[in-house]
């Protein structure tokens, strides 16, 4: 086949699809193209301006923003002569969407540093009253807008260019260099987290610094500090609690999530909503004292199945089969295959049914048809390597028992894959350019990975200025590499120590 004839199939696509596209709008092109557009920088770069006439040099667009809020987050642009900064960037078809959107009354979106629109007037800022600085793509594209729809509409991931410094060094390492690094930042990272248990434990106990770990990771990371504060004054609101419906209705209680009002349109709901308020009544004084107020909480972005009160409800089931911290001690000591860990530990945290959360992701939602597991095996793996395993590792170095510190670290390393998230998505693509969660073998090189983001990249920016790690990693290359005491510039608590940063690098080699 001559591919370079003609080709009938691209002229149907021509005449429908592609076309269709830029029509979506109407005579604007899609939002989506103009998102392509700008994350690609498929336009003049060399002669953008801003509706009031201002130089603007995109030193890196930014990325690409998965969990809401403006569509570029961490953007480095320099407008004129003025040095440059980083902030993010919205994408709009008309200066009105900040208004008609409502970004200006949203506080996720006070970091906006250029509001990108397809077209407009030099007037048009002042009628939005959006951000000061606003550019037009409809006379800076680099091609015709036609042509653009079609070479993007399959782009997916981070274009090459915009990937990090480290990337290439990345690439070079044999595939043995690369796991030990990921292995060897995935200690650090385990060791910090069992630091911060063993600190906590010292001054509640080892079961109590359990409990407030479980309850932190119930939270992810929209409400890991309420769930903290409920489990903190635990020994308060459990006392006497002598079921698991007893322990939700306190807990809902003490957390301010329990519904003032009924329903008035589902009965299930309603009926729990009345036992539930039958309990809590008679403790309501005794525990105003450590009662949070309903604001505390983050709802936004959550998936129903993480909604607080439901964790919460998952939580009681834990507390009211008791010797949670024994059931644990026993899984470490017992002989498990690496291919059962998941499925072991899922028996001991997964609940079988709860009468109404088995069949309610929320007090507002509808009732399912099918009865929803409590946890998931994602969520397993989350409690795995972010608590019960530290908490183990750090009770055995703390206790002088090698045989279980030594197990621990094996089952860390042999943990499956824990379900993919934004953070590694962006940093496989920034860091080892692959789009495929696969890239990464088990949780340790995931948690490895997510180490060196938070020891290297949010320590820098978009263009990686003055980050250390690409010449550490280019040292590793052929595996010549010897380590010499590396002398970093540390700005007062923003990274790890020296020691740390040299104990990965020795590690590699």
């Amino acid at each position: 086949m001559d591919f370079r004839a003609d080709n009938f199939y691209a002229a149907w696509r021509e005449r429908s699809r592609a076309v269709l596209a830029l029509h979506e709008a109407g005579p604007m092109p899609p939002e989506k193209l103009l998102q392509a557009v700008w994350q690609h920088q498929r336009v003049h770069r060399g002669g953008l301006k801003t509706l009031d006439g201002k130089p603007v040099r995109v030193l890196h667009p930014g990325f690409a923003s998965v969990e809401g809020g403006p569509d570029f987050r961490g953007a480095v642009l320099q407008f004129g002569e003025a040095a440059p900064v980083a902030g993010d960037v919205e994408i709009d078809l008309q200066p009105g969407g900040w208004r008609a959107h409502g970004h200006d009354q949203n506080p996720a979106f006070k970091n906006v540093i250029l509001h990108v629109i397809w077209n407009g007037s030099p007037g048009a800022r002042s009628k939005a009253q959006g951000p000061e600085t606003v550019l037009a793509l409809e006379n800076v594209l680099d091609a015709p807008i036609g042509e653009l729809a079609r070479a993007l509409e399959n782009e997916s991931g981070l274009p090459e260019a915009l990937r990090g410094k480290c990337c290439a060094p990345l690439r070079e390492l044999a595939p043995e260099q690369l796991a030990g690094l990921l292995r060897s930042a995935a200690k650090v990272r385990f060791q910090n987290k069992a630091a911060a248990i063993l600190a906590r434990a010292k001054h509640c106990g080892w079961e109590q610094a359990l409990w407030e770990n479980l309850f932190r990771a119930l939270g992810y990371k929209h409400n890991v500090w309420p769930m903290l504060g409920v489990a903190e004054t635990k020994s308060r609101w459990a006392p006497g609690a002598d079921s698991a419906f007893a322990l939700q209705a306190r807990m809902l209680g003490v957390s301010g999530l329990l519904p003032v009002e009924l329903t008035r349109s589902q009965k299930n709901t309603d009926t729990f909503l009345r036992r539930a308020w039958d309990c809590w009544w008679r403790d309501r004084d005794a525990l105003a004292d450590c009662t949070l107020p309903r604001t505390v909480w983050k709802f936004h972005g959550l998936r129903p199945a993480n909604h607080p009160q439901r964790r919460l409800a998952l939580a009681a089931h834990w507390l009211a089969a008791g010797n949670l911290a024994g059931k644990i001690e026993g899984w470490i000591a017992a002989e498990i295959p690496d291919q059962a860990l998941l499925d072991s530990l899922q028996q001991i945290f997964q609940v079988k049914q709860d009468e109404f959360w088995s069949w309610h992701w929320t007090f507002q939602s509808a009732s399912m048809t099918k009865p929803q597991p409590l946890l998931g095996e994602a969520r397993i793996t989350d409690l795995a390597v972010n608590v019960v395993l530290p908490w183990l590792w750090t009770r055995a170095n703390e206790g002088g028992s090698d045989r279980i510190r030594r197990e621990v670290e094996r089952r860390f390393l042999a943990w499956p894959s824990a379900e993919d998230n934004s953070v590694l998505k962006l940093a496989r693509q920034r860091l080892l350019g692959a789009a495929n969660a696969r890239s990464l073998k088990g949780a340790a090189q995931q948690q490895g990975l997510m180490q060196i983001v938070r020891d290297f990249c949010e320590h820098s920016n978009a263009v990686c200025a003055d980050c250390q790690f690409p010449e550490l990693v280019r040292g590793c290359v052929g595996g010549e590499f010897k380590p010499e005491p590396v002398r970093v510039k540390l700005e007062p608590g923003k990274s790890k120590s020296e020691r740390v940063l040299n104990d990965i690098i020795s590690a590699v080699v």
